[in-house]
């Protein structure tokens, strides 16, 4: 019977929004040697205030929320992800960066999420879950955002037009806030 070795963890220290921080990772999770083009696109655009209450819905290691929390210290942010090992790292790089307005909670989407309305979600969608699974997160988030309230999302540019018409006929309303060769950044609010 062979022994399973644990995944090596991985350290990095980063920059975000000009503020210094450190993650830690493992392999299977998404870009665990540092911050991706993406999710590093996205954080760049967030409008994130004092007291908002935020989601970063599929948190993986945390680099979204941590960043939204250290933008707002009075912020309120929830980080979400269905990967317990996802979860499990969210939770360490939350308290290696010192902060106290994060709740790191493992749900599969908004399944297991207090009844809360937010005034940010933020989410960098991954391509690979299929349209009918997009269509899910996008008509959930419309019901948990606040009046109001913004739905930021990054996606890969072969999604970029997806996207805009799933926004306009759920939400209303579509804003292209950046795009690059690889990625989109989009904004819906309500």
């Amino acid at each position: 019977m062979a022994i399973e070795t644990p995944a090596p963890e991985i350290t990095f220290d980063t920059e975000l929004r000009g503020m210094p921080m450190r993650f830690s990772a493992t392999w299977g999770l998404f870009s665990p040697r540092g911050i991706d083009t993406g999710t590093q696109l996205l954080i760049e655009q967030l409008d994130i205030r004092e007291g908002d209450t935020c989601l970063d819905l599929g948190c993986g290691y945390g680099a979204i929320g941590i960043t939204m929390a250290k933008c707002a210290r009075t912020a309120n942010v929830y980080m979400v992800d269905k990967d317990f090992v996802a979860v499990d790292y969210a939770r360490r790089n939350v308290k290696q960066n010192r902060l106290q307005n994060c709740h790191v909670l493992l749900s599969n989407g908004f399944s297991h999420l207090p009844d809360i309305q937010f005034d940010i979600i933020a989410s960098n969608l991954p391509a690979n879950v299929g349209k009918e699974l997009l269509h899910i997160f996008l008509t959930d988030a419309k019901t948990r955002l606040k009046p109001g309230g913004r739905f930021y999302v990054v996606t890969i540019s072969g999604l970029r037009e997806f996207i805009k018409r799933k926004f306009r006929d759920i939400f209303g309303n579509y804003r292209k806030l950046k795009q690059r060769h690889t990625h989109t950044v989009a904004m819906a609010s309500t």
